[in-house]
């Protein structure tokens, strides 16, 4: 049993004492941390979930978003959040990869191609058996999924075509073992930054680029510190909306059901919210001045040189080969070999 996890046991046992001797359950306001902005899929998920959950509990229970890493960094509201002192938080899969390696299968490059594969794949078996994977290792339950779209490239020096034209480009990466080393595969060691500090450190010019979806980009007004933008495709941002564990287990089980269903609900409306948003905020960034150049080949030299180096590193975090055999068999792509 991990740390993180007997926390989250102590205070869910604390909490059903507690209940014992209290007295019918309240309304609630859920308090939820959001790593982004106004404006970004995060966001639009949120508020889905609010609508929802103010809806099926005939406005007994509603929430509140807190924005723009308000209750801090992503990574800091997974710890809170297992041992139950945050409800819920909105965060990058890579930020709770680290708590719960399984999930790392969705952040290896390349793997998920298309909003279709991210629905597929989370919506499926193996979407539950991550969620189970991660209450068990981080004392979070995974409620909801945000769909926010291929991470592109961006930076402030020059227009990025080919692998050689990344080189001497000081990168920013989240503090995410397969991420980093995806760049280290194409030849450059990207400097690992806080979300917190990411704008603060583009400006400043402590580093020169970064990547994350159009939507994040437009949210979080990248356009006023980044000029070139380039198509890549090889993580597509998958953020889910976690719940702590122990606060999801001192709710009835009627309660229970309305945030898984309200969950769903959120997951459906940021679905829809990216394909109804992502082309005109494309558009937008391109009247803010960004220039947005396409990968030479069809990415094709990205890619080689990062599945090669990259999916063989990680198997064993992500529960073996053929756990991405799985996930390639879900998706309607051939097996790979160790």
């Amino acid at each position: 049993m991990t740390f993180i996890k007997k926390l989250s046991t102590i205070a869910a046992a604390a909490s059903v004492a507690a209940l014992t001797v209290a007295s019918p359950a309240l309304a609630k306001n859920f308090k939820i941390a959001v790593g982004d902005s106004g404006g970004s899929s995060q966001e639009a998920t949120g508020l889905g979930f609010v609508k929802a959950l103010e809806e099926l509990s005939g406005g007994n229970h509603t929430a509140t978003l807190f924005l723009n890493g308000q209750l801090g960094s992503e990574q800091d509201t997974v710890n809170d959040a297992a041992i139950g002192s945050l409800d819920m938080s909105i965060l990058a899969i890579n930020n709770v990869t680290p708590f719960s390696p399984s999930v790392g299968v969705f952040t290896l490059p390349y793997v998920i191609l298309s909003l279709e594969d991210a629905e597929t794949l989370t919506q499926g078996p193996i979407g539950q058996q991550l969620t189970e994977n991660t209450i068990n290792d981080a004392g979070v339950r995974i409620i909801a999924w945000t769909y926010t779209g291929f991470r592109v490239l961006t930076n402030s020096k020059k227009p990025v075509k080919s692998v050689a034209d990344l080189q001497g480009l000081v990168i920013r990466v989240p503090k995410n073992e397969i991420m980093i080393d995806t760049y280290k595969s194409w030849g450059i060691s990207p400097t690992p930054m806080a979300w917190s500090e990411t704008f603060a450190g583009l400006q400043t010019k402590v580093v020169d680029g970064q990547d994350n979806p159009y939507t994040t980009i437009n949210a979080m007004k990248f356009y006023e510190v980044q000029k070139y933008v380039t198509n890549i495709r090889y993580i597509f941002s998958i953020e889910p909306l976690v719940v702590s564990e122990a606060v999801f287990q001192e709710l009835s089980a009627e309660d229970q059901a309305i945030v898984l269903d309200a969950g769903k609900a959120a997951t459906a409306a940021s679905a829809q919210f990216l394909r109804d948003k992502e082309a005109e905020i494309k558009q937008i960034l391109i009247d803010k001045g960004m220039q947005i150049d396409d990968p030479e080949n069809n990415e094709q030299e990205f890619i080689d040189l990062a599945t090669a180096a990259v999916w063989p590193k990680f198997y064993e975090s992500i529960g073996g080969v053929e756990k991405l055999n799985e996930v390639l068999a879900a998706i309607g792509r051939d097996p790979v070999s160790e």
